[in-house]
């Protein structure tokens, strides 16, 4: 029977797996034990998860259910308070809650994109983010990261792929998988971009709690004061360790007006699908209380891991490591 047309583009047509992948599963089916350097799951690394996480999952008022498109108000303040330890003074009613990063990213490809139109984003970059797109049947230019002694934008490449189609511009800050994170000079000049084109700037910054010197975190779109309607993703997987809680958020930043347009459309698109759950909302004060200690944890682990490598480096001179700011993976 012939199926290919009963289903839609948007998902490939061959899903069969990569030659990595098939290697790999071969190795481990005979037997062959392999470390994945490219494993980022921080709760198989060995890190101390405190049985408190349990009990605060554990009140009886869990079990009642008020639904908020946005999120309820507490979490989203939780997240505020979050986000004002490192710096940032964000309103909580700036603040939708998702379950991911993921969605955030196809809550916002719904809001500012109808099929065919085209968002920018990073190359090299985040894997997903031809999938996601693809998902949301909308397409997908690349600017290039260079390097030249650090990461840079290459602004020329950047403004040739705005067109009549597009729609935003993509920026992961510190970068997957450069580490690398963007200038405050960089974030300006991108925002000018923005304001010119009239285009919606989208800036994933979950790994931004991580940086490689002695500071927290590292430059911020929260940072800027702006006109551009402005979006700044980040949840519990990374910022401290949870992916198994699964909660994300959006920052939405701009002028006023926009934010306000903006507030009321995602709050439609939200209340379609109510898909954050209820226990994690509640008890997400203590959830940052108490994850604090895994954020520290990998903190620490990654600078030794950084550190280790680039003594490793020294003894082999073909090879080279390149500058990384923070994040969770060096090049």
């Amino acid at each position: 029977m012939l199926m290919r047309h009963m289903f839609s583009s948007r998902v490939p047509n061959s899903l069969a797996s990569n030659l990595i992948d098939r290697e790999v599963k071969n190795a481990r089916a005979l037997g062959i034990d392999i470390m994945d350097l490219t494993d980022s799951n921080p709760t198989t690394a060995g890190f101390h998860y405190p049985t408190e996480l349990l009990d605060v999952l554990s009140s009886p008022a869990l079990l009642e259910y008020k639904p908020e498109p946005l999120g309820l108000l507490n979490a989203r303040s939780a997240v505020a308070n979050h986000l004002q330890h490192y710096g940032l003074k964000i309103d909580a009613s700036q603040i939708i809650l998702t379950t991911s990063t993921s969605e955030a990213y196809a809550l916002l490809f719904k809001l500012l994109c109808n099929a065919g139109d085209q968002v920018i984003v990073p190359r090299p970059s985040y894997p997903l983010f031809e999938h996601l797109t693809r998902l949301e049947a909308i397409e997908v230019q690349t600017y290039e990261l260079e390097y030249n002694e650090r990461w840079e934008i290459n602004f020329a490449k950047l403004i040739e792929c705005i067109n009549s189609k597009t729609r935003a511009i993509l920026l992961v800050n510190p970068n997957n998988p450069t580490g690398s994170f963007l200038s405050t000079d960089e974030i300006d000049a991108v925002l000018e971009i923005c304001l010119r084109n009239d285009l919606a700037l989208i800036v994933d910054e979950v790994f931004g709690f991580y940086s490689m010197t002695d500071t927290p975190r590292g430059p911020s779109i929260l940072d800027h004061d702006t006109e551009v309607l402005t979006f700044s993703l980040g949840g519990l997987s990374k910022s401290i360790g949870l992916p198994q809680f699964k909660l994300g958020w959006i920052v939405v930043d701009g002028s006023d007006t926009l934010v306000e347009l903006t507030l009321s459309r995602l709050e439609f698109i939200c209340d379609t699908y109510l898909s954050v759950a209820t226990p994690v909302q509640f008890s997400l004060d203590a959830i940052f209380e108490h994850g604090m200690t895994i954020t520290n944890q990998i903190g620490q682990r990654i600078r030794q891991n950084y550190s280790t490598l680039k003594n490793l480096i020294e003894n082999y001179p073909a090879s080279g490591l390149l500058s990384v700011d923070g994040g969770w993976y060096a090049p």
